[in-house]
């Protein structure tokens, strides 16, 4: 049964919250809906702590009509002072329950609809990972990108706390994701949009606006480049990249909703609408 929403409120964004930092824990504090009718999608990234995780989406929970979440690569870190030392898919699904014991939608759960202003659209949280095939302007293959990363000293923490157990490698895993995806949103209904939700960007080219390029392989995978077009998405929600913006590609709106770390909200010195308004758009 798919969950509809009533027809008022907003579909509203955030990511990459790390409300371990206290301001950022502060901002999730003060982060409430307009309308008793918002859905919040929360990109992934919300902490590296389970029990902050917890907090964070119970929180948001109890105050947005609907909570969808995608994990981030933080949230699948094992890290040594971790109360739970799970790694890899067992983390995810231990995860997943959790999300689902505080009514928090999640990549595992039927899309639901959102019939509310600008809809109706099919929500579809993606869990996607990446393969190291992005940002292929700066090398050729995997042992290439990660030869660079190192010598420019820009190398993901995943490297060393991302476990992809059972799966012998990240891109195994990403490209098990990527198959079992494909196939859920081929089954999705074809006469409904949809809004495309994901930590990890869908198509290589907003990987251009990174500082550092040799952080793009940790990004994304190029076989979900075509996604926005195959699957009829209106827009497509994201994170990761810490440059919240709002970019067209192919005539598909693009929306990177970011929070991000508080050292770099005040290098641009001006915080971005938190969360960022998704549907309806603003002169619909």
């Amino acid at each position: 049964m798919l969950a509809r929403s009533a027809s008022r409120g907003a579909l509203l964004g955030v990511s990459d919250l790390h409300v371990t930092h206290p301001d950022n824990r502060r901002v999730v504090e003060d982060l409430w809906p307009h309308s008793s009718a918002d859905w919040l999608l929360v990109c992934g990234d919300v902490s590296e702590a389970v029990q902050d995780v917890e907090w964070a989406l119970s929180l948001l929970s109890e105050r947005f009509a609907r909570v969808v979440w995608v994990p981030g690569n933080h949230e699948l870190w094992t890290l040594p002072d971790d109360t739970i030392a799970l790694r890899g898919e067992q983390r995810y699904s231990y995860l997943v329950e959790m999300c689902r014991r505080i009514g928090v939608i999640t990549p595992e759960d039927s899309y639901p609809v959102w019939d509310g202003a600008g809809g109706p659209m099919t929500i579809a949280p993606l869990f996607l990972l990446y393969d190291y095939t992005f940002g292929h302007n700066i090398a050729r293959t995997k042992q290439e990108s990660l030869a660079r990363a190192h010598e420019a000293g820009v190398v993901c923490s995943d490297e060393f706390v991302l476990h992809p157990d059972p799966y012998s490698s990240r891109e195994a895993w990403c490209h098990a994701r990527v198959r079992e995806t494909e196939l859920r949103l081929e089954a999705c209904d074809a006469d409904i949009p949809t809004v495309l939700v994901s930590h990890f960007p869908l198509i290589d080219d907003v990987t251009r606006a990174l500082w550092y390029p040799e952080f793009a392989q940790w990004c994304g995978t190029e076989r979900t480049a075509d996604w926005h077009l195959r699957f009829r998405a209106a827009v497509v929600v994201y994170g990761h990249l810490h440059i919240p913006r709002t970019s067209w590609h192919d005539g598909v709106r693009f929306e990177e909703v970011s929070l991000g770390y508080p050292r770099q909200r005040r290098r641009r010195q001006v915080l971005r609408d938190v969360p960022r308004r998704i549907l309806p758009l603003e002169n619909a």
